[in-house]
């Protein structure tokens, strides 16, 4: 049974800096894509990052220079550094895992979440 949990998230005033993380338990193979989506209120899940399990990136053109995905196989964890935080980018971020290995950008080809964890930037 695989599962996902994320922490990290919390409140932060624009300008600043918060590091989620997404800790992966039940499957052992690392070779799986991790990504991580968000969701705001009445807005679509858009995907934030994703990284490959050869340790290739993507981000998402509103935050890339400032958000960065890593892995760490070893301890099963996905992170996600953000910094320059703007009131834009509050969402509840989700992380999501492919077991299958590809890494897509749309959110249907993920095959398992985590619960969310709730950013607000004011």
């Amino acid at each position: 049974h695989v599962q996902l949990v994320e922490s990290g998230g919390g409140s932060v005033q624009s300008g600043g800096s918060l590091r989620l993380s997404c800790a992966v338990s039940g499957y052992t193979r690392n070779y799986k894509c991790m990504a991580w989506f968000r969701q705001a209120a009445g807005r679509e899940r858009e995907l934030v990052a994703f990284i490959t399990p050869h340790e290739g990136r993507g981000h998402g053109d509103s935050v890339k220079g400032r958000f960065i995905i890593s892995r760490d196989n070893a301890k099963s964890t996905l992170s996600l550094e953000m910094h320059s935080l703007e009131p834009d980018d509050s969402a509840m971020y989700i992380c999501a895992a492919n077991l299958r290995g590809y890494c897509y950008i749309s959110a249907e080809f993920y095959t398992h979440w985590g619960q969310g964890t709730q950013v607000t930037v004011s």
